[in-house]
């Protein structure tokens, strides 16, 4: 589909909001709950196993209304309608945008240049089915006839993050007999510290690269078949039962040793940040099993019907990205904190930075002209309740807004005692003290010396969203992950840029390709650089012990 033209902040709706921003940011959530007596109960929208209470949110019925008014007036459902369809709504690379065609029914049709993708989607599922139906039951066995005990993920960014997030999430439903690690920094220790105690004869490496060309996993991928090969008496054969690839280079698979009928292709529709549900999240079935999978596959359908399908004013994604470019554009706020209760969530909003920043930093519109407003907030966070005793000070205190999301789940997957109900009233109490805080009269009213007064006031009115389920199953990691997806897919459609490109991490990947050669020769090339690269490579090199 074509570009909206119209600028963004000329839009009727922009206007409105500027207008009507100057009006609700003076107005405590104390106010506007007092004035409001089922707004908890009123601000609330579900779907796909979610509930969403957004009522702790700075805006009112009319900014609502206002916001979703933007939404129609930028092309949202044009949008959403044009990636469900396969249209080459990634402009700049003339791509489609199908990360939702992964998760599709056999029975569905998305056309790609007039070609349903579907079915090759679940032949590469039932092809992962298989293989992980054969690693879990011992049936594939290694070079030397014993049974596989250690899988080992290599890739980097969206070919890590998410396997890594996922394994983690559903740890509690992965296959004990198995262990799981994951390589994707260049930097040696990780690799080292990967595979320091295991046995080579026990081990399977996946190595997730498209191309099987990108620097840091073929790196690390060499390593692990030096590795190999040294706890297997140099036989290269072994490769072929230690190594699959998930990639679509089958010259370079098979040159590095790897069978490709043990290659698992996935497609350029698919961005890296949106693959943990095709075959980069082969690790994740090998852990959950194949119908796990498939139902993490089927929480992702969900919200992606939710999406499609649900009304603006209760759409779950809609309503969230909604609320991101308020606090973004009209409060000048610069991150979003993301909380979950959920220790098994660890690694989720490191997986949202990517998915978030990755997305939506960007300076230029799909027409090329730079933008006139901010983009791409920072995403962050912790799981509760270790961040209380961290950064939350300076949410509650400092002088910065940052909204919150708050995760968390009505049923513990590992009950234990008094702990699950410990967690949740720290979840609804510090979504609580943010909204209301404390009054400098409600301080001194509990016998505070007046030196203190000002120390112990809490101003409140700071921002959060609540997202409650019943428990964090398979279905529904499926249904958060689509939900933020389909939130940062809103906000890049409100500021009219590509959220599917990654221009950006292209330069410094390129500048290191030229100073690599420059750091390993064994004379001092001559330096090109500005003075200060110059002077740090050839400290670099003096410090390691070469001219």
């Amino acid at each position: 589909m074509k570009p909206i033209n119209q600028s963004l902040i000329q839009r009727p709706a922009w206007k409105a909001l500027a207008v009507h921003h100057q009006q609700v940011a003076k107005r405590h959530l104390r106010e506007l709950f007092a004035d409001d007596a089922r707004r908890g109960e009123r601000l609330t929208a579900e779907g796909a196993g979610l509930f969403l209470d957004y009522s702790k949110n700075r805006v009112t019925d009319e900014t609502l209304q206002l916001l979703v008014q933007l939404a129609k007036d930028s092309g949202l459902r044009g949008r959403i309608d044009a990636m469900f369809a396969g249209e080459k709504i990634n402009l700049t690379e003339n791509r489609a945008v199908l990360h939702v065609a992964l998760r599709a029914p056999r029975n569905a049709t998305i056309l790609v240049d007039g070609k349903n993708v579907v079915p090759e989607v679940h032949a590469v599922l039932d092809k992962m089915s298989g293989f992980a139906d054969r690693v879990r039951s011992g049936a594939w066995k290694g070079h030397t006839g014993k049974r596989i005990k250690h899988v080992i993920n290599i890739g980097i960014g969206g070919s890590d993050l998410g396997p890594v997030m996922a394994y983690e999430a559903l740890r509690h439903y992965s296959e004990r007999s198995l262990s799981f690690r994951f390589v994707s920094n260049v930097d040696g220790i990780d690799f080292v510290e990967a595979v320091r105690d295991l046995d080579a004869a026990e081990t399977l490496f996946i190595v997730s690269s498209k191309t099987f060309t990108t620097l840091e996993t073929m790196t690390n991928a060499g390593s692990a078949r030096e590795w190999l090969l040294k706890g297997m008496g140099g036989d290269r054969k072994a490769v072929a039962k230690h190594f699959v690839a998930v990639s679509t280079n089958a010259e370079k698979v098979s040159a590095f040793g790897i069978d490709t009928a043990n290659m698992f292709g996935f497609w350029d529709w698919v961005g890296g940040r949106y693959s943990m549900d095709s075959a980069i999240g082969l690790s994740t079935m090998l852990a959950i099993g194949p119908d796990n999978f498939r139902l993490l596959l089927g929480g992702f359908q969900a919200m992606d019907e939710h999406f499609r399908t649900a009304p603006f004013e209760g759409n779950l994604p809609v309503l969230m990205g909604l609320l991101a470019v308020w606090y973004n554009n009209f409060f000048g706020a610069q991150t979003v904190a993301v909380l979950p209760y959920e220790n098994y969530l660890k690694r989720f909003p490191a997986y949202l930075q990517q998915l978030t920043m990755e997305s939506n930093g960007k300076h230029v519109m799909l027409s090329g002209d730079n933008v006139a407003w901010d983009t791409g907030p920072i995403y962050w966070g912790e799981p509760g309740t270790n961040g209380q005793h961290s950064f939350y000070q300076l949410i509650h205190q400092g002088t910065r807004l940052i909204p919150c999301d708050f995760i968390a789940f009505a049923h513990a997957l590992t009950p234990l005692g008094r702990h699950h109900d410990m967690l949740l009233a720290n979840v609804f109490a510090q979504a609580e003290a943010l909204a209301f805080g404390k009054t400098a009269a409600e301080v001194q009213a509990e016998g505070t010396a007046a030196a203190l007064v000002a120390h112990r006031v809490f101003e409140g009115n700071r921002p959060s969203n609540t997202i409650l389920a019943e428990r964090l199953s398979p279905e529904i990691l499926g249904a958060l992950v689509a939900l933020y997806e389909h939130s940062v897919f809103t906000q890049g459609a409100i500021w009219n840029i590509n959220s599917f490109d990654q221009w950006g991490v292209e330069l410094g990947k390129a500048l290191a390709q030229r100073i690599i050669p420059e750091l390993e020769s064994k004379a001092l090339p001559k330096l090109n650089h500005d003075s200060s690269t110059n002077n740090l490579i050839r400290r670099y090199r003096k410090m390691k012990g070469t001219k």
